[in-house]
């Protein structure tokens, strides 16, 4: 495992012990007695772990662990006393500590915290190096910082090197060709073509055509031969909107195409073969146009192979603000206005209203602000009647995800406190018979949490208001209790 240890504890005979414990999961243990000597060493060299005793001869393990906090906070501390109180273990927790464990404690107990402790850490750095290697507003044309954005642009430089088909899902106006325009920059096929269909503009009789090319004669106004989507963007990128829309008949000759690369013009005698990478989109329920027999299974599947899902404005939280000031700038430069922001109450509707048409919409209400108007700031006079109508109702709208979840938790947190309050009530109940470990009871609010956000654990962490890294660390403690 290879990790070190600062061990503080006055009892020498518990601190051998201890420390023959921590040697076996793999650690570097440095055994000290006294509270100034812990705080040498860790400033001499900061350990990965700091296992520290709340009673020592000299100071409090409590001071040391606040001090500790602010001068190497990226130190995981546990706490260990014999004389342990829900009190102080809280008090600990609360400031900083990863765990609190009350002595005497066996081997085992020690090796499953200290094994949470280290996972946890490693979580941390990887959560840190993600969130610093993502770009804060501004990514491949879209601009937005909340959590659901830079997952959205983390899944794109997972993937924009790979050949693996990607399909684009999200409502109307929630920015679809600029993913795949971005999985395409992001790629080793930025400098070969970007191909965009839109399969529900383009006549049925005509698509095909579109896509894999016509031959001289081949119907009635093909004067010469004419190359298709699927020959232009050969060693790029071929991206297929509304896929949904396309006629079942040639859903068949497009599964064909991907599986082997090789087309037929329309009106042609020989294959073709050429390298496209797939991307598609839809503003549909992909899998419900599959059970209403719209789209094929087989189909769905060569194109599902990585999903990304788009959030909707309503749901992006301070990227409402963030996109429309840069709008705003944009179009008042375009337009010679002087406009620099917008005033507080523009700024209230424009965050509380619901926008169905999601950045599209907004582009056209920011764009009609700057057309209609000629002044330094956006007031709320400014803004359409509708958008001024509708956003000061939005407090009053169905729940949202967010709202749901919440719910739920505040549902478990109910139950619990039911459920020990008919204990209190009931002199005959026992407790092994009706209390639930609270271990369980959050497990499973964060579940439903993720369940409600169809397997999104940033989301879902966001939405209960603590860290993915927190759900990470969680979900691998629980299955450390579990095999207890």
């Amino acid at each position: 495992m290879g990790f070190r240890v600062i061990l503080v504890e006055d009892s020498m005979s518990l601190g051998a012990l201890y420390t023959e414990y921590l040697c076996s999961e793999g650690a570097d243990v440095t055994l000290v007695q006294f509270g100034a000597d812990a705080i040498k060493e860790i400033d001499r060299q900061p350990p990965d772990l700091l296992i520290l005793d709340i009673k020592l001869p000299d100071m409090s393990g409590m001071d040391i662990l606040l001090q500790v906090q602010q001068s190497h906070p990226e130190i995981t501390v546990i706490m260990i006393t014999a004389h342990g109180t829900i009190d102080i273990a809280v008090d600990a927790m609360r400031s900083g500590a990863f765990d609190f464990l009350v002595k005497p404690f066996d081997s085992k107990r020690l090796a499953i915290t200290v094994r949470n402790a280290m996972k946890q850490r490693q979580l941390v750095k990887l959560v840190s190096q993600y969130e610093n290697s993502l770009p804060k507003a501004n990514y491949q044309g879209f601009i937005g910082e909340s959590l659901a954005m830079q997952t959205v642009y983390k899944t794109i430089d997972c993937v924009a090197n790979s050949k693996a088909s990607v399909f684009i899902f999200g409502e109307s106006g929630t920015g679809k060709e600029v993913c795949a325009q971005a999985i395409h920059n992001a790629g080793n096929r930025k400098n070969k073509a970007f191909i965009a269909l839109n399969c529900a503009s383009i006549p049925k009789d005509l698509i095909e055509s579109q896509i894999f090319g016509h031959t001289k004669g081949a119907f009635t106004g093909a004067v010469s031969q004419r190359d298709g989507a699927a020959s232009q963007a050969d060693g790029g990128t071929l991206f297929l909107d509304e896929i949904c829309e396309m006629d079942l008949e040639l859903q068949s000759k497009l599964l064909r195409f991907i599986q082997t690369g090789v087309f037929r013009r329309v009106g042609g005698s020989k294959d073709e073969k050429v390298d496209v990478r797939f991307v598609s989109a839809t503003n549909k329920d992909p899998w419900q146009q599959v059970q209403d027999g719209l789209f094929r299974e087989d189909l769905y599947y060569r194109l599902h192979v990585i999903p990304i899902e788009l959030p909707p404005l309503n749901q992006r939280g301070k990227d409402i603000l963030l996109i429309a000031n840069k709008l705003l700038w944009q179009y008042a430069k375009e337009e010679g206005k002087p406009f620099k922001g917008f005033n507080h109450a523009a700024q209230k509707v424009l965050s509380e209203y619901h926008w169905p048409g999601n950045v599209r919409q907004l582009q056209n209400v920011i764009r009609q602000i700057v057309v209609l108007n000629d002044a330094a700031e956006v007031d709320i006079d400014m803004l359409p009647a509708r958008i001024v109508k509708d956003g000061k109702l939005s407090v009053a709208a169905p729940a949202s995800a967010n709202t749901r979840v919440m719910e739920q938790a505040s549902a478990s947190l109910t139950a619990a406190h039911d459920t020990v309050a008919d204990i209190q009530h009931d002199p005959n109940a026992t407790t092994e018979q009706v209390i639930e470990p609270l271990w369980k009871t959050e497990k499973r609010t964060i579940e439903s949490a993720i369940d409600l956000c169809e397997g999104n654990i940033p989301k879902a962490a966001a939405m209960l208001d603590i860290s993915p890294s927190t759900i990470y660390r969680k979900k691998q403690s629980w299955d450390e209790m579990e095999q207890v």
